[in-house]
């Protein structure tokens, strides 16, 4: 089966109800996330004992906004629509990433998930090597891809194929205010002689930015390049820990398969699609762990992988 048919073997009842948007559940998720985001970055304003310690859990914290943003893009944490707009805005902001453009970056991913020259994601390979996985989860390769599009978003050189046309003004001016505002950022901190932010903000997504790399590979690495959602994007199995700092976004067939589908609805959606799920994983470590034991030799061909009755 795949997603498609899937889809059409749920009631009227039961889509309405995995569709169900919620500003409260939504905002009491926020308040813990970014709760947590300013519960260390104070200890670590105030060089409390061990402050330097706490800068790893906060990177953590700040780069898996990352997943709020992705959550923002389709309008699915928060029923009232200028929350999902602003709260995506803010989350873009901290790690580099423009919001509206990610937006259609996104939209394109999952209209072309995993197909070679269509998806955006698929324009920075997956790693292959040892060399190339290290550099990967150095975190080195996204952070240059950001200041890349944010250069040539806010200078009008972007040509990207899955922004509208119509839109291009737009993702111009939403660059160069970013552009505008981590000048003013950075200016004030020198001008008051200031590290706060150094500490409280780049040094920490520098160091969580691994971890999300980490993360993310699990998604669609190694997953077959075939429209079945069920089979080109992977679950992975985790702690509720983690399931809570991703938005829930470990259930990811779940969600490339009903991206309408808001964060605090996907654990049902689960229940109702697991018996069809292709690719699962029992948690991250053990994906990468695989991950990693197969770049010693070439990749096997997908039909080998995936082998079709």
């Amino acid at each position: 089966m795949d997603h498609r048919a899937f889809l059409t073997t749920l009631t009227a009842e039961q889509r309405q109800s995995l569709t169900q948007k919620s500003d409260v559940k939504g905002l009491l998720h926020l308040v813990l996330h970014w709760g947590a985001i300013a519960f260390f970055g104070w200890l670590i304003f105030l060089r409390v004992p061990g402050w330097p310690v706490l800068m790893l859990p906060q990177g953590i914290l700040l780069v898996f906004l990352f997943t709020l943003l992705h959550e923002t893009s389709h309008s699915t944490p928060f029923q009232t629509e200028w929350l999902n707009k602003w709260i995506g805005r803010v989350s873009g902001f901290v790690i580099f990433l423009p919001s509206l453009w990610f937006r259609y970056f996104h939209f394109a991913h999952h209209r072309f998930t995993q197909v070679p020259g269509k998806d955006p994601e698929l324009e920075s390979p997956k790693p292959e090597t040892v060399r190339q996985y290290l550099v990967h989860m150095s975190g080195i390769p996204v952070w240059l891809s950001h200041f890349r599009t944010l250069i040539r978003n806010a200078s009008a050189q972007s040509n990207d194929s899955f922004v509208p046309q119509g839109k291009r003004t737009l993702i111009r001016d939403e660059a160069r205010l970013l552009v505008v505002v981590y000048g003013v950022i950075a200016l004030t901190s020198i001008a008051l002689k200031s590290s706060a932010m150094l500490y409280v903000w780049l040094v920490p997504i520098i160091l969580g930015q691994p971890f999300l790399r980490l993360y993310l590979l699990a998604e669609h690495g190694r997953c077959a390049f075939v429209s079945n959602m069920l089979e080109n994007s992977r679950t992975t199995f985790t702690n509720r820990a983690v399931r809570a700092l991703a938005w829930n976004m470990p259930y990811h067939a779940e969600h490339h398969s009903f991206p309408t589908v808001p964060f605090h609805q996907l654990p049902f959606l689960h229940t109702l699609i697991s018996p069809h799920l292709v690719e699962t994983e029992n948690g991250y470590a053990r994906f990468n762990v695989k991950y990693a034991a197969g770049l010693s030799g070439p990749r096997k061909k997908e039909q080998d992988l995936h082998p079709k009755s």
